[in-house]
């Protein structure tokens, strides 16, 4: 087969991939977006009026969402959802912020188990690894979870996919090598909406999209460093 038959037939599957992901979408809970940040500039995570509370709500905003899904590591916090309105914000009745952390009940970890990360690419996340967090109430099931975040969507009037990040924080790691917080959450979610080859696509896409799309990322990993000193030691607490 001729050279040009090959590429004529790799952008035919490439076009068919899209178009089943967008049909994909149009029917989903959930639509993967990314990665929003790579380290910590406050704690708790994400609150009203965070930095990047106003990134997660801007593109909500642009992209039509009256709500936006944020996945985490479960710590101590609630992941309880909130309501981000300020001038800035397109939306002319703000947009609602919805959290949901995975608690793994084996350990608790900030580093990167590379065998953990192999098994789970080639196998998915196992729907009995993990528990979920949301608004200070524990689900056992990732689908528990999911209806419970569609609910709250619903009665906000979301019409369409909601639009997920997972938080993408790193507490000391290298943010290139260390993909970081919320990110086998994320990985889950893709593979359980959208197919093995869906979640890949939404894992390349997504690891890319602070160092495109965060105004805040210039900052962030200029003094990451410093900023990761800061919240090790404490002093970024607003609590």
């Amino acid at each position: 087969m001729e050279r040009s038959s090959w590429v004529v037939i790799g952008i035919a599957i490439i076009l068919l991939f899209g178009f089943y992901l967008w049909g994909v979408t149009q029917f989903s809970l959930i639509e993967p977006v990314g990665r929003l940040t790579v380290t910590k500039v406050g704690n708790p995570d994400i609150f009203p009026q965070h930095s990047n509370a106003k990134v997660l709500s801007e593109y909500a905003a642009k992209s039509g969402s009256k709500c936006v899904l944020i996945v985490h590591y479960g710590g101590d916090s609630n992941y309880r959802h909130f309501h981000e309105d300020d001038d800035n914000i397109l939306a002319p009745d703000g947009v609602n912020v919805l959290e949901l952390a995975f608690v793994d009940p084996s350990t608790y970890k900030t580093y990167v188990d590379w065998g953990e990360v192999f098994s789970s690419f080639i196998f998915g996340i196992p729907e009995d690894r993990y528990d979920y967090k949301a608004d200070g109430e524990y689900f056992d099931t990732l689908d528990e979870a999911l209806n419970y975040i569609d609910g709250l969507a619903k009665d906000r009037g979301q019409v369409g996919p909601i639009p997920m990040f997972y938080h993408g924080t790193v507490r000391a790691d290298n943010p290139y090598m260390n993909p970081g917080c919320g990110f086998p959450l994320y990985t889950q979610i893709a593979w359980k909406q959208y197919g093995r080859f869906g979640a890949y696509f939404y894992i390349v896409k997504g690891l890319i999209w602070p160092f495109v799309s965060n105004k805040y990322y210039p900052y962030e990993i200029s003094h990451l460093s410093s900023l990761q000193f800061l919240y090790n030691s404490g002093r970024l607490n607003y609590q």
